[in-house]
């Protein structure tokens, strides 16, 4: 099979279009175009299956590699036989052919290794051929005894040595054993003695037993993560029946042969000293991966639905990054995101100066004309809320949003926090950071190394390698998605446009910094290092508002332009009809004629004719305005004013394996069991939902919650 049609089978897609998708990836075009401005060609796969098509390609490339590696290898041992040739070939997974590869791969010198040295093969041989008619062992083996064999007991220890590595290293038995032990293995952890765990965060664990195929990711992620800070003791055990019974099925014991006893002794040495260690380590190691791709995947869901999170645009905003001893920085920006005033004020432990915190506040909201008062979620957070809810209480119009300040502090000391604010103290840049979130998260985050932005489930234990890969597809997917202004948007947000990268998004802002805001997208092509294939990929993602191309400011691809301006004067409007109209006018062209047949006079296909039907209706639209806004407060509440049975309205702030943390207005989120989720919800971070107090544990600081319909 091709790897089109590997792939095909594996997502259930057709050939022809996994193959469309392979030879436009290797013709080095980037995801988001592809979905987005290749769809007669893949038959509309999605940014998705695009990805899962690229992740089996390079996975089934790289295992072809391998496989050339590993029968070159065994070929110079002039060991390569049509029937090892055949299983090689026929392997479709790395570790079936690590497994065949194993009694061929050059070895550290092992027992067996220097049993063999010593002559001892054929009598290993005679052990695993349990043959009949014989002489004893001792009869055989005195027949291999020299100057490095002193004696029959010392030929048997060592042709036993070179049967148990010989039994150890069968594919098959392997194979067998590894998939006994996923099944029936038992994971087993203890306290190692004297280890401090001083926050008990490893305590479900002190003595802890389940079976394999039970243990769910976040367990896995925890308890590799006690064994790695030593406090706890990890091991593996596996039934005798179960490891005993893959081995015996291809050595098998002949009682009548004298060499059975000697054969079961190998068998007993490669189960217990070499195989079971070996099948633990595969075990542990799959367990793993799986915890990690699992993680992963809850990381990215998680930032995809932060970074979609609708801009709260028009708002002059306040941001306050909350401190205790070194006070809590503000920072006022207006709608743009322009930085008008910083201070400082010391409302808390220990100046505790609380009036006049509340007075510079207030002078900064009136003279400003505030409207939104922004509270990141760290150190003194519910504090500084309980400070803010005295301003806005009786000021209308004026409300607080507690956001997400994970990744700020990396931020503010970032080469590119200062070149945007070079004026402003390392302290203050937080706080602008933390006003300009609720404007536009995606615009702000997108300034932050993914990982730090802390919306995942032990990002630190996890494959650092393909985290990152991860995350930055899913910020370069959500960006495209929404569009960016390349008038004002900046470098970090230019990077991850399809086609850009870091070099070119310097570039690009160079160019307009030194050449006033661009007028036509055509206009991109004159920065230094911008190609035709990089114009292509990024252009239908650059947007130019207010340009003499008023198809600029839409999603639709300049290659398209033709074929939008012929839909438009078929229908009797322009760009500039009123949205109505221009809706009632295409419903009656499409009412008038079939879009094949329209697609087909155009010279487009059907799905691009109806992206540029809707994108006539909606230039440019933002697709994160269609979900809710956050929920924005004007007073506080603590946990003492929660009673079980008051239903509230909060904020999903993290989705993880046991649940999802929602905020409700306190200081502690509340923990929504998976258990209290109805199994037709999928819940994402930034969904607000409606939930039911179920318990309060206040000396805890636990917050348990119900589902409400």
């Amino acid at each position: 099979m091709t790897y089109e049609e590997k792939i095909s089978k594996l997502l259930n897609v057709q050939t022809s279009r996994v193959a469309a998708a392979v030879r436009l990836l290797d013709e080095g075009n980037t995801i988001p175009f592809i979905a987005r401005y290749r769809k007669e060609m893949t038959g509309t796969l999605d940014e998705e299956q695009l990805r899962q098509v690229q992740e089996h390609l390079s996975r089934l490339r790289t295992l072809d590699e391998r496989r050339d590696t590993i029968l070159a290898s065994i070929a110079e041992q002039g060991k390569l036989t049509p029937e090892l040739r055949e299983a090689i070939l026929g392997a479709e997974t790395l570790t079936s052919l690590e497994d065949l590869y194993l009694p061929y791969r050059p070895k550290r010198r092992t027992r067996a290794s220097i049993a063999k040295e010593k002559g001892l093969q054929g009598l290993a041989d005679l052990i695993l051929a349990q043959p009949l008619r014989s002489s004893t062992p001792e009869q055989a083996a005195a027949a291999y005894l020299n100057e490095q064999v002193p004696d029959v007991e010392s030929a048997l220890a060592g042709a036993r040595d070179i049967a148990a590595e010989t039994i150890s290293d069968h594919a098959e038995v392997r194979a067998q054993m590894r998939a006994k032990a996923m099944q029936w293995g038992t994971l087993l952890c203890e306290k190692v003695e004297g280890a401090e765990d001083p926050k008990q965060v490893f305590q479900l664990y002190y003595a802890y037993e389940t079976r394999v195929d039970r243990l769910r990711p976040h367990q896995v992620l925890a308890i590799n993560r006690g064994e790695r800070e030593k406090v706890l003791k990890v091991r593996m055990e596996m039934p005798e029946r179960d490891w005993l019974a893959p081995i015996q099925t291809f050595f098998r014991v002949e009682r009548r042969s004298p060499f059975a006893e000697q054969l079961e002794e190998a068998i007993r040495d490669a189960g217990e000293r070499l195989l079971l260690p070996a099948i633990e380590r595969d075990v542990r190691r799959s367990l793993s991966e799986t915890a990690d791709q699992h993680a992963i995947q809850v990381f990215a869901s998680n930032l995809r639905a932060l970074l979609s999170q609708p801009p709260m645009l028009g708002q002059v905003v306040l941001g306050i990054d909350p401190g205790f001893r070194t006070g809590c920085k503000i920072a006022v920006v207006d709608e743009t995101g322009k930085v008008l005033a910083t201070d400082t004020i010391y409302p808390h432990e220990p100046q505790k100066r609380t009036k006049e915190a509340l007075e510079t506040l207030r002078k900064l909201v009136e003279r400003y004309k505030v409207t939104l008062i922004t509270i990141g979620n760290g150190t003194a957070s519910r504090e500084s809320e309980q400070l803010v809810a005295q301003l806005t209480r009786d000021r209308a119009g004026l409300h607080y949003l507690i956001v997400n300040e994970a990744g700020a502090s990396v931020y503010s000391a970032s080469p590119l926090a200062r070149a945007e604010m070079p004026t402003l103290d390392v302290s203050l840049r937080g706080a602008v950071s933390i006003a300009r979130r609720a404007q536009d998260p995606l615009a702000e985050l997108v300034k932050i190394d993914p990982k730090s932005i802390g919306v995942g489930l032990y990002q630190h234990d996890v494959d650092q390698g393909q985290l990152a890969d991860s995350l930055t597809g899913v910020v370069e997917s959500v960006v495209n998605r929404v569009g960016v202004d390349v008038n004002t948007a900046s470098p970090a947000l230019l990077t991850y446009v399809a086609g850009i990268g870091p070099k070119l998004a310097e570039k690009i802002v160079a160019y307009r910094e030194e050449n006033g805001p661009f007028q036509n997208r055509q206009q991109i092509k004159k920065v230094s290092g911008l190609g035709a294939k990089a114009f292509e990929q990024s252009a239908g993602f650059l947007r130019i508002r207010n340009g003499d191309t008023p198809l600029d400011a839409s999603a639709i691809h300049p290659e398209s332009y033709a074929a939008a301006k012929a839909v438009m004067e078929r229908a009797g409007i322009t760009v500039g009809t009123p949205a109505d109209e221009k809706k009632a006018a295409l419903e009656k062209l499409r009412k008038a004629q079939p879009m094949a047949e329209l697609a087909a006079q155009l010279n487009a296909g059907v799905p691009t004719l109806e992206d540029i039907f809707e994108q006539l209706v909606r230039p440019g639209r933002d697709p994160r305005q269609d979900l809710p806004v956050p929920i924005l407060r004007s007073d506080v509440l603590s946990m003492e004013d929660l009673t079980p049975g008051m239903n509230m309205k909060g904020t999903v702030r993290n989705v993880v394996d046991f649940g999802a943390f929602v905020d409700i207005g306190v200081k502690q989120d509340g923990l929504l069991h998976r258990s209290q989720i109805p199994a037709w919800v999928m819940l994402q971070v930034g969904d607000i939902i409606d939930v039911q107090i179920l318990g309060v544990e206040t000396e805890r600081g636990r917050i348990s919650l119900k589902w409400v319909e």
